[in-house]
């Protein structure tokens, strides 16, 4: 089966500085991998190779065996990579659902129809508001992204991903800043997503990440330490002394 996103042998220099070293992995439909590692083992610089924010320096990209290594990272979208960042991005004065609304409209290929606006697509409105339902954040609609709470703001920047339809979704640190009252609520709404999407998530808290994770992708110093299921991340001797702290 060919894989839908297939990372081979990915290295990055910046000048001197080797920041990833002959990384490869794979995601398949329905897979759920997380990528962990201490700080500067190089997660996010992976990443933003992956999603097309920084060129690697070696090593190939594939979405659903197309190489995409050279593709800009609007290219990446359309073919069914959606990306979610470590620090929030909304629009913190604009409605969540009319957010929500615009991806649809980008997706739709919609942006260049100035002569009518948004509200011309009802359609569109009912699948913003049913989406928000979905993850809890029907109340909210009609609310800026400002006034909500910071675990409501990630799920929103959910909505926009799952909006744009991925076949891959990478999520960059959902937990970061998010209070442990809003963590059951996230973690609700990740066990929901779709069945068939392959996700990977960048997280450092480990409660999170051995819950949601089939499979685990340890990177030390820009190599991958390890991978396996959680049981055996945990069991892994270089593993437990170089991040798990055991």
């Amino acid at each position: 089966m060919t894989a839908l996103l297939d990372v081979r042998l990915l290295d990055k220099h910046f000048g001197g500085l080797h920041v990833t070293r002959a990384v490869s992995l794979a995601l398949q439909p329905g897979d759920r991998v997380a990528l962990i590692g201490p700080n500067g083992a190089g997660k996010t610089t992976l990443v933003n190779q992956i999603s097309g924010v920084i060129p690697p320096s070696k090593g190939s990209i594939h979405l659903a065996g197309e190489d995409v290594t050279k593709l800009a990272q609007a290219g990446r979208v359309r073919r069914g990579l959606a990306r979610t960042f470590q620090i929030t991005t909304l629009t913190p004065h604009l409605a969540v659902q009319r957010q929500v609304e615009l991806a649809l409209f980008e997706r739709e290929g919609l942006t260049g129809r100035a002569w009518r606006s948004i509200d011309g697509y009802p359609a569109l409105a009912a699948e913003a508001r049913a989406m928000l339902a979905q993850l809890g954040l029907g109340e909210h609609a009609g609310l800026p992204t400002e006034q909500l709470a910071y675990g409501e703001q990630r799920l929103v920047e959910i909505a926009l991903a799952l909006a744009l339809q991925p076949k891959v979704l990478l999520l960059d640190e959902p937990m970061a800043g998010v209070p442990k009252s809003d963590g059951a609520r996230l973690l609700a709404a990740l066990d929901a997503l779709p069945k068939t999407l392959a996700v990977l998530i960048i997280e450092h808290d480990m409660d999170l990440v051995f819950r949601f994770a089939g499979r685990i992708v340890v990177l030390a110093e820009g190599a991958v330490l390890a991978e396996g299921t959680p049981d055996e991340i945990r069991a892994h001797p270089a593993v437990r002394a170089a991040y798990l702290g055991h």
